[in-house]
C-alpha cells in the first residue's frame, strides 16, 4: 500500500530528484530495529531521509509556480503601463456638426495636442459625417476651426482624413482608421457618445487600441 501511495503523489513529469525518490520505493523496505522491550518500532535513518526528501519536493513545486504566476502578472502590468505612456500616433475623431467645433471637441483637440507634444507623437484627424461634402456649406469653416485649435496646442502639421457620406457608423469608421494606421490612442469626448454619434458599446469591438474618453 505504501508503494501505491508514492506513485500517486509523484508529478506526471518528475524531475531528477523525484525520479530518485520513485526508484527508491521499488527496493525492499528498510529494516526495522526493535528496542529491548519490543514495544517501539523505529525506522532506519535511510527511510527517514527518504520521507523527508519526499515531503520537501512538492512545497518547492508550489513556490516555483507562485513565482511564475507573479512574474506573469508583473509582465502584463508592465505592458499595459507601457501602452499608456508610449504614444507615437494619436487619432482625433470629429463627429459633431458645429462648424466652430463643440466644447467637447475643442477639449479633445487640446488634449490630443498636449499628449502628442509631451510624447513626440503624430496626430491624425478624421472628420466623420453621414452627409456628402457638397451638402455641408460650412465644411471649410469647420476645417479652419480644426486647424486653429490644433495650432493653439502647438501643431501646425497633422494628417487630415475625411470620411463623409459613406453610410458607415462613426464607431466602425474610427475602428477602421485606427486599425489601418496602427494608432496608439484615440482621444474623444463623452459628448460624442451622449449625442449618439458614437456607440460606447461598440468601442471595444471596433477600436483595436486604447481609447481616452474625456468627461464633459
Amino acid at each position: 500500500m505504501a508503494f501505491a501511495h508514492y506513485l500517486v503523489a509523484v508529478p506526471t513529469e518528475p524531475s531528477n530528484l523525484t525520479k530518485a525518490a520513485l526508484f527508491s520505493t521499488s527496493s525492499p523496505p528498510p529494516p526495522l530495529s526493535f528496542n529491548k522491550n519490543h514495544s517501539d518500532l523505529t525506522l532506519s535513518s535511510t527511510s527517514l531521509k527518504t520521507k523527508a526528501r519526499k515531503l520537501s519536493i512538492f512545497p518547492k513545486f508550489r513556490r516555483t509556480g507562485q513565482k511564475g504566476k507573479a512574474k506573469a502578472k508583473e509582465s502584463e502590468v508592465s505592458l499595459a503601463a507601457e501602452a499608456f505612456t508610449n504614444f507615437k500616433h494619436l487619432l482625433l475623431p470629429i463627429t459633431d456638426t458645429n462648424p466652430y467645433l463643440s466644447e467637447g471637441t475643442r477639449q479633445a483637440a487640446a488634449t490630443a495636442a498636449a499628449l502628442a507634444k509631451k510624447y513626440g507623437a503624430d496626430i491624425t484627424v478624421v472628420v466623420i459625417d453621414e452627409r456628402q461634402k457638397e451638402s455641408l456649406p460650412e465644411h471649410e469653416t469647420q476645417m479652419s476651426s480644426i486647424r486653429w485649435h490644433l495650432a493653439e496646442g502647438g501643431f501646425q502639421e497633422f494628417k487630415l482624413l475625411e470620411r463623409l457620406g459613406e453610410g458607415s457608423k462613426p464607431t466602425a469608421i474610427i475602428g477602421e482608421v485606427a486599425d489601418d494606421l496602427s494608432l496608439d490612442l484615440v482621444v474623444i469626448s463623452m459628448e460624442a457618445i451622449h449625442s449618439k454619434h458614437v456607440d460606447a458599446n461598440l468601442l471595444a469591438e471596433f477600436i483595436p487600441c486604447p481609447v481616452l474618453l474625456l468627461p464633459l
